[in-house]
């Protein structure tokens, strides 16, 4: 499966290149994958066709995909490169300027550099100063990065770059999978940034492999980093909710009751003790008249972009000003691919889930779409074929729902719908709200699975049905 990683990152990069879809296609066959392969032999077009019939001997296809891979290993050693040198750069920079000090260097009493062991997991303002028993920061705040971006320094230039920087910033990792960071419960913490009061700078790495380092205790930054992300996803939730009733409606909802109407006014099917709290700020930061603030630029999300598209300053709560603490500025959206069997709730370039999902093959459209309806028990049943809840897809017959068929989850079975578990798509009910747009193509998600044990609250909403109308989406 090792080849196939690299002939699949291979052929992103080279889409058109048909003879190194056709050696992927080989791969996922010796694999037992015959429908990847299959779509990939149909991407190489001619040369299967060429290949097949010639019966090319294996040692000429042995060595051209050596080629190609060993294209992929030097580009990924180029790029592990680049960010070596990066952190060399930053440690560098770090160094040299007065205001600052190295990651882990601490000024003596004389005022020479001198290593310590270790920083404080919580970094007290006078760290810089002193080796004293330390003090509590003025705040500490959570953002998230890239984890490659974070241990070459991309994570921590950005973080310098804003003035409203808090004392202490803990810096948790997402995974990279191609264009994409993958949000999963549980960030690793990467580094801790701290201020000191004469403006010194303390940057703490947390990953042994990336400082040498035998890091502080962590646990207690790691519950109150779990703790953000529960915050973040409901106030995502709750910001895409606020733009899509103004999108519909041409105002803002003056109460945070007005998202969750019964059917069809129903923009989001519940709403949690954080999101009816955080709904004032929020709604002010949206009509402008409080700041919604980002950390860094904007990046364009490509491969080098560090950073996702999103507000970059995390942590507190309602009483500190969610509008100043939304990490997720962009809207959720949703990204099918039909490749993969997958469905993604997605903000900018971060993946919040990655559900499997059945297919239709062919018969399933491609193109842009839009959530319509949403509504709870299709045609009065929880245990009918459409499941337990269902979304439709603009004015069309297609539409997001569950199934009474679970096996035929991953698989092309469906008459154009996208079917998905029980869990799931009571979850992402719950997650999208109405007018979310819903993307739909071939190859554009990885197949790993973002789906937590615990998920987004999704308690069966109360007058979202719709006795009134008979579904007949094509299941």
């Amino acid at each position: 499966m090792k080849n196939a990683q690299h002939l699949k990152a291979y052929v992103q990069m080279h889409p058109d290149n048909k003879m190194a879809w056709y050696l992927l296609g080989k791969e996922y066959y010796k694999n037992g994958q015959y429908g990847k392969a299959n779509y990939c032999y149909n991407q190489a077009g001619e040369v299967y066709e060429a290949f097949e019939r010639s019966k090319v001997p294996a040692e000429m296809l042995q060595q051209y995909e050596e080629g190609l891979l060993e294209s992929a290993r030097e580009r990924q050693t180029a790029r592990l490169r680049k960010r070596r040198v990066l952190l060399a750069l930053m440690l560098l920079l770090l160094m040299l300027i007065p205001a600052a000090v190295a990651p882990g260097i601490l000024p003596d009493s004389k005022g020479a550099a001198a290593p310590v062991e270790a920083v404080s997991a919580v970094l007290p303002e006078t760290a810089a100063e002193t080796q004293g028993s330390p003090q509590e920061p003025a705040s500490l705040d959570f953002t998230a990065v890239a984890a490659d971006a974070a241990a070459g320094g991309g994570g921590l230039a950005a973080i310098l770059k804003s003035a409203k920087t808090p004392s202490a910033t803990a810096l948790l990792g997402m995974k990279r999978s191609g264009k994409w960071l993958l949000w999963k419960k549980g960030l690793p913490l990467e580094a801790t940034l701290a201020k000191s009061g004469e403006g010194r700078i303390v940057y703490q790495s947390y990953n042994p492999a990336a400082c040498a380092c035998q890091p502080p205790d962590s646990a207690e930054l790691k519950q109150q980093g779990l703790g953000w992300q529960k915050q973040q996803e409901e106030l995502a939730v709750l910001w895409s909710a606020l733009r899509a009733y103004k999108s519909s409606k041409g105002a803002y909802p003056e109460a945070v009751q007005e998202l969750v109407k019964p059917f069809p006014a129903n923009v989001l099917g519940g709403i949690t003790p954080l999101m009816k709290e955080a709904f004032a700020p929020l709604r002010r930061a949206a009509r402008g008249e409080a700041p919604l603030f980002s950390a860094s630029p904007q990046p364009s999300g490509g491969q080098d972009a560090g950073i996702p598209g999103q507000e970059q300053t995390g942590g507190g709560g309602p009483a500190e000003g969610p509008g100043e603490k939304l990490f997720f500025k962009e809207p959720i959206a949703i990204v099918v691919d039909k490749q993969n069997h997958r469905l993604a709730v997605t903000s900018g370039n971060v993946i919040l889930r990655n559900y499997a999902v059945g297919l239709g093959g062919d018969k399933t459209p491609e193109g842009e779409f839009f959530i319509k309806d949403k509504v709870v028990n299709p045609n009065g049943r929880d245990n009918g074929e459409f499941g337990s809840r269902g979304m439709q897809l603009s004015d069309s017959n297609y539409a997001i729902h569950g199934t009474n068929e679970p096996d035929s989850i991953g698989k092309d079975e469906s008459l154009g719908c996208i079917r998905m578990s029980r869990k799931d798509v009571e979850e992402l009910f719950a997650m999208v709200p109405m007018g979310t747009k819903v993307q739909i193509s071939q190859g554009v998600l990885p197949e790993e699975l973002v789906v937590p044990e615990e998920r987004f609250p999704s308690d069966s909403p109360r007058n979202q049905t719709n006795p009134h109308k008979v579904y007949h989406w094509l299941n």
